[in-house]
């Protein structure tokens, strides 16, 4: 039997660093030597692909997992490391993206006054392609009845009906829903449906939901599919977030609101009492041809269906200019280039004169966003955070946590809004000028990893029921003491999940 026992090699000096390897009896002593070479190779590119195009915190952070868990870290990085969309369907949006911009070429230019406001439309529009379109109307559903609407919007389609959303699920609650649809396909109207396919995948019923829309004649598709079959590799928590329906592209519906019950159906959160509060809206007018052409992308991107000449200019006709806004859509996600989202954000905080707004369930910002926010209360605007009491995912409400502080310090009220709420709702408002609400949390993660649907709404008509919606708000959350103090532990849980934030 041989046995191998380990013994010291002499040393290898390397510059400074005197290093002892150890290897199996009988080996030649240059093994060492090898084995040593090849693992420093292996960190400088590992490091270098690390670092490539990635933020310093989120590239520091994965060289320390790598460093202190190598196998663990390169297996996650190797899964989770990339934030890009497979090449196809990158190609797919940039073909979208210069369709669009090739018909509304400075569109604009001639609706925002305010060169400030302007300034931001145009970015919007270079980063996600959508122009800013006056003579539209954007109207908020009332706290509780988005599925309901949205069933009477869709009973009264003649065409099609196009319905996108992170999350379906079949339900007492969104059976009006889908009995619309089923109602709209036996009448002829075409009607298409698409989910998220993992977020979808882990509801209760989601196998009866798949049958109830094919039985229903309904086109249904799952949006960035988990097939083990599929020729496309893709980060599994690449999520499409966005939320919208469009009716014969002349009313339409966005927020942040999933098609499911407000306990997303799930037995702990029933037995907590956990309820999703969302802010959900009406749009008619010429901005539903932009939601209209984001289905189209997303539908092209899983189909290879651009669905040209369907989608008709129905939308193009104006509403009444008494009840007229200027509505600007903003796609974003790692199909573009940019972040589009923490650009456009942090452009409306800085514009910030007075007031700031921000009402977020998750947030996690970014260094930039979180400076322009310190820097606004610095500088005399009043803002105001709105966010969970007690969140429903762990990670990011500890991570989340940790920016109180340094928030505080710089004079941002913070609203606590009470469990077992969850506050779902995302909106920015600027002054009396400018909100943007949508799908699109204040995270790392819907800046780079989900795909995500923001709507800028300018005109004082619209921020004025936005702030109704903020009062009541308000009315219900309490308001965190600036001398509040944490407990070791959960300072050291807080912290610790800002770190892993910026990787996950």
């Amino acid at each position: 039997m041989v046995c191998f026992q380990p013994r010291p090699t002499a040393p290898i000096n390397l510059g400074a660093v005197n290093l002892v390897t150890l290897v199996p009896d009988g080996w030649p002593a240059w093994t060492g030597v090898a084995a040593l070479v090849l693992n420093l190779v292996l960190v400088v590119a590992g490091v270098a692909l690390v670092s490539v195009n990635r933020r310093p915190s989120a590239a520091i952070a994965w060289v320390l997992t790598i460093f202190l868990v190598p196998v663990v870290g390169l297996l996650a990085f190797f899964v989770i490391g990339s934030r890009r969309l497979p090449r196809r369907r990158r190609q797919r949006q940039r073909f979208v993206d210069e369709a669009i911009r090739a018909s509304t070429v400075d569109e604009e230019s001639e609706h925002v006054a305010d060169e400030r406001l302007a300034g931001l439309t145009r970015l919007g529009q270079r980063l996600g392609a959508m122009p800013v379109v006056g003579g539209s109307s954007v109207d908020l559903v009332e706290e509780g009845g988005g599925i309901a609407a949205m069933a009477r919007g869709v009973d009264a389609a003649e065409r099609f009906v196009h319905l996108e959303f992170y999350l379906v699920a079949l339900d007492a609650t969104t059976e009006p829903l889908f009995g619309a649809m089923q109602r709209a396909a036996a009448r002829g109207v075409t009607v298409r449906v698409l989910f998220d396919h993992l977020a979808s995948l882990r509801s209760p019923g989601y196998r009866a939901m798949r049958r109830r829309l094919t039985a229903d004649g309904v086109l249904a598709r799952p949006m960035l599919p988990l097939w083990p079959t599929t020729r496309e590799w893709l980060r599994p928590d690449l999520r499409n977030h966005r939320k919208l329906l469009v009716v014969d592209g002349i009313v339409g519906f966005t927020g942040s609101q999933n098609v499911v019950d407000p306990s997303y159906n799930k037995r702990a959160n029933v037995r907590k009492g956990l309820r999703w509060v969302d802010l959900m809206a009406r749009v008619e007018g010429p901005a539903v041809t932009e939601l209209a052409g984001i289905f189209r992308t997303d539908w092209f991107s899983e189909t290879g269906d651009a669905l040209i000449g369907e989608v008709a200019d129905a939308a193009a006709r104006r509403v009444d200019p008494r009840c007229a806004q200027q509505v600007q859509l903003l796609p974003s996600g790692p199909g573009f280039p940019t972040r589009n989202n923490l650009r456009v954000f942090t452009g409306l905080v800085h514009a910030a004169r007075r007031e700031l707004v921000v009402v977020s369930p998750y947030f996690v910002p970014e260094e930039a966003l979180m400076l322009a926010i310190t820097s606004a209360a610095q500088r005399g605007v009043d803002v105001e955070l709105f966010v969970c009491e007690k969140g429903d995912q762990w990670l990011v409400h500890h991570a989340q946590r940790s920016y109180y502080p340094d928030l505080l310090a710089a004079g941002v009220k913070i609203w606590l809004y009470p469990s077992p709420a969850v506050l779902h709702t995302k909106l920015v408002r600027v002054d009396d000028e400018v909100v943007a609400f949508g799908s699109s949390n204040l995270d790392i993660r819907s800046f780079e990893l989900n795909l995500e649907l923001t709507t800028l709404v300018l005109g004082e008509g619209f921020v004025r029921r936005i702030g109704a919606v903020e009062d009541a708000y308000r009315a219900r959350s309490t308001r965190l003491d600036a001398d509040a103090e944490r407990s070791w532990p959960v300072m050291v849980a807080d912290n610790l999940a800002r770190l892993a934030s910026a990787i996950v």
